[in-house]
């Protein structure tokens, strides 16, 4: 398969620091998935949820594809579908921490997850999300708890500021978003970066460990034909759920993008989680763009020498594409 986005890993240097002999986890991960429902979204959520390997110990929003009300709601109807139970989910923050909000209904439609129909809401945890995630971190061991974001990193950096402490009790943080390469919602930086690049900025240059599952990976996730006759073959409503929200992605991809065959952004952070052996990640440094008029929210991924010990930061390259959709199948097959 031709991907732009991995020409440059032919160098020698980048490639001889690949992860290739990281192990599979042998228990299940703790994970809290910070999520903004949108369609890949969505399919993160029912890995995380129908994965042996993860256990979800909450879910917060935030305001990213769409508005918080609109992708706080798609979340906590997912938990319907999915039959997702004794799992707190909470509604984090509405806007980015400097910029004026900005959404995506342009690949999600104007509720986030056009193209299905779904049920009313579960009842949400009290708590704010951020205070959720102080909460669900400090309430387990050091070193348990690996955050996986997949929208606007704004609840992940408001969490680090409020309670310090959390920072060095994260196992890991195992973002969706950015790309060493090109961006998507501009020509130079990925939505979820773009969308809040103080908040990037912040999540960055903390010293917990960073996976940037970005643009350069995840364009490798694409849902052809072959994938979508696996889930059909299936045969239940959580495949035809699943197959809808494909159906609608598509559409947007092809009409936005020109895109036959739409990247499922989302749950390659959480396929990481379940087994690295899938994501072939290098170590090198990340730094955020605040100020560039064509070039904020970049992130900018030094490939020029091996990265220092010190570094804390790794960006994901290639995706074992039969792995990957086996994990996902393998989900809607035992939550059906």
């Amino acid at each position: 398969m031709t991907n732009q986005y991995r020409d440059f890993t032919r160098d020698p240097r980048i490639v001889a620091q690949a992860d290739a002999s990281v192990a599979a986890a042998s228990s299940p991960r703790k994970i809290i998935l910070d999520c903004d429902p949108g369609h890949d979204d969505a399919i993160a959520l029912l890995l995380a949820h129908g994965s042996p390997m993860i256990e979800l110990l909450a879910v917060t929003t935030v305001g990213g594809n769409q508005t918080l009300e609109k992708v706080t709601r798609n979340a906590a109807s997912l938990a319907k579908v999915y039959g997702i139970e004794g799992v707190p989910f909470a509604a984090g923050c509405s806007r980015p921490l400097v910029r004026e909000p900005e959404n995506a209904p342009s690949i999600h439609g104007e509720t986030g997850l056009d193209g299905v129909v779904l049920p009313e809401p579960i009842e949400l945890d009290s708590r704010h999300g951020v205070d959720l995630i102080i909460d669900t971190i400090m309430g387990h061991d050091a070193g348990e708890v690996t955050l996986v974001p997949t929208g606007p990193l704004t609840n992940i950096a408001m969490a680090a500021r409020k309670e310090p402490r959390i920072v060095e009790r994260v196992r890991e943080v195992v973002l969706m978003g950015g790309s060493a390469g090109t961006g998507n919602w501009s020509a130079a930086a990925e939505f979820n970066i773009w969308a809040d690049p103080e908040a990037a900025h912040v999540v960055f240059n903390e010293k917990w460990p960073v996976v940037m599952v970005g643009l350069d990976l995840t364009h490798q996730a694409v849902v052809n034909d072959a994938v979508l006759d696996k889930i059909a073959a299936i045969g239940s409503q959580t495949s035809q759920f699943v197959l809808d929200l494909f159906t609608f992605f598509k559409q947007s991809h092809q009409g936005t993008f020109g895109m036959d065959e739409p990247p499922v952004h989302d749950p390659c952070a959480v396929a990481y989680c379940i087994d690295p052996r899938i994501v072939k990640t290098v170590q090198a440094p990340v730094q955020i763009e605040l100020h560039g008029s064509m070039t904020a929210g970049r992130t900018v991924v030094d490939f020029r020498e091996p990265a220092p010990e010190s570094c804390h930061t790794k960006v994901a390259l290639e995706l074992d594409f039969d792995a990957f959709w086996d994990l996902v199948v393998g989900a809607i097959r035992d939550i059906s």
